[in-house]
């Protein structure tokens, strides 16, 4: 059995000078082939179901997909729930086999987060699994505005939640179709110099690549999260397998198209966040 916390993961990532990519799930086709990314890359992998993924599929389905996934792979896989926003969403993603709970308290004042996150921590390390909080509020490409983190806040925050894992903001933002300008690096140290807590890119695929790999080699930013990209890549390669022919409907025959496409996407998105990865590559 390989399933692994969050904590698991993280930690040695920030002795080793590399990150961890969570990669976003929407269904069975693509975290299964972010799996098998990560064993071709014999890298440790997060599976994220956010919001979206949890509309579509219930939580307790989706922990037993993944933990079937998990439990099979020769690498350690984590099961992360994205974005929670209530007590009772954590709990039942804890009951549902996760093995790590993100509580987003982002947008709430700052005293409230922390209460709020403490408590989820407190759940999470209760039953042996792990923890992540926001502090600065990540906003949403043509939607909500980013708050920027305050370094002194985030310290705050990580010393009285105890979270395994605190996700900041420092030019990020969800849903990023192209490269953006890339992340605040002044910021990043600002933050980092206050605390020992693993940082978390939201957003990471606005982030440029070559920016990723030099943060995650030389910063304590442990894990970026990784949606857009490879949604993207699923929705080209699907495409494609639609339009090849118009009169084939059977779905289990055109999924199946899209796991090749996906899993280079994943390949390369994991590949860049380890120096050690990129020189063994082909």
């Amino acid at each position: 059995m390989t399933v692994a916390t969050l904590a698991e993961v993280l930690q040695p990532a920030l002795r080793e000078g590399y990150a961890v990519g969570a990669l976003v799930c929407l269904g069975w086709e693509d975290m299964r082939a972010y799996v098998a990314a990560a064993e071709a890359e014999n890298a440790p992998v997060i599976l994220q179901a956010g919001p979206s993924c949890r509309a579509h599929t219930p939580l307790p389905v989706l922990g037993k997909m993944m933990r079937h996934l998990a439990e099979r792979a020769c690498v350690p896989v984590v099961l992360h729930l994205d974005h929670g926003y209530t007590f009772e969403e954590c709990q039942e993603a804890l009951e549902s086999g996760f093995t790590s709970l993100m509580f987003d308290g982002s947008r709430k004042p700052l005293a409230e987060n922390i209460d709020e996150t403490a408590r989820i921590a407190q759940l999470a390390h209760g039953a042996g699994i792990s923890c992540e909080g926001e502090i600065g509020f990540v906003g949403y490409d043509g939607g909500e505005a980013s708050a920027g983190t305050d370094p002194e806040e985030a310290a705050q925050f990580a010393r009285e939640t105890g979270v395994d894992a605190m996700a900041i903001s420092v030019g990020n933002v969800h849903l990023q179709q192209e490269s953006s300008e890339g992340l605040d690096e002044e910021r990043v140290r600002a933050i980092e110099a206050l605390s020992e807590t693993p940082l978390v890119i939201h957003g990471g695929s606005g982030v440029p690549v070559e920016q990723r790999t030099r943060l995650a080699a030389t910063s304590k930013i442990c894990k970026f999260n990784i949606g857009t990209e490879l949604r993207m890549a699923f929705g080209k390669a699907l495409r494609a397998a639609v339009n090849a022919d118009p009169n084939r409907f059977d779905r289990v025959q055109i999924l199946r198209e899209t796991h090749d496409p996906v899993e280079a996407a994943a390949r390369a998105v994991i590949r860049a966040f380890d120096p050690s990865l990129q020189r063994g590559a082909v």
